[in-house]
């Protein structure tokens, strides 16, 4: 069997823009009948990416953009997000679990794409997400 097709899309950094994304990617993973809980996990995902995309990297700039790409197998899901900010170092985060950011109305995203995915990486510049779900990795990680 060879690679799946790699589909692009690019939006503006507007939050209503997200589900043009989302959409075809979803309707992508259904056709490959992924689990629930998969379903779940990868939606979570990539909704904190695209909304750290947005108001992080690119600080809600309409004018500036994401670019988003995907591929879908029957084994695994693959989805890179880009935002055109400046980046970050994610080894720099607040830890969202210290007792001081527990009540903090943000700074989980990072942490829930860990746990959620089953690879998670960002280039050296910190404005690239690539993130990856196995089909068999239903549940959060335990690291």
């Amino acid at each position: 069997m060879g690679r799946a097709p790699v589909t692009k899309m690019v939006i503006p950094s507007k939050l209503s823009e997200t589900q043009r994304v989302t959409e075809p990617l979803f309707q992508q993973i259904a056709d490959h009948d992924y689990p629930e809980k998969a379903v779940f996990a990868i939606r979570l995902s990539v909704d904190e990416a695209l909304t750290n995309a947005i108001r992080h990297g690119n600080c809600n700039d309409p004018e500036k953009q994401v670019a988003v790409e995907w591929a879908v197998t029957d084994k695994q899901v693959r989805i890179t997000v880009t935002d055109e900010g400046c980046g970050f170092h994610p080894d720099h985060l607040p830890d969202p679990t210290e007792s001081e950011n527990l009540t903090r109305p943000c700074g989980r995203g990072v942490m829930l794409m860990q746990a959620y995915m089953t690879d998670v990486k960002f280039n050296k510049r910190g404005n690239q997400v690539t993130m990856i779900k196995d089909r068999d990795c239903v549940g959060p990680s335990a690291d």
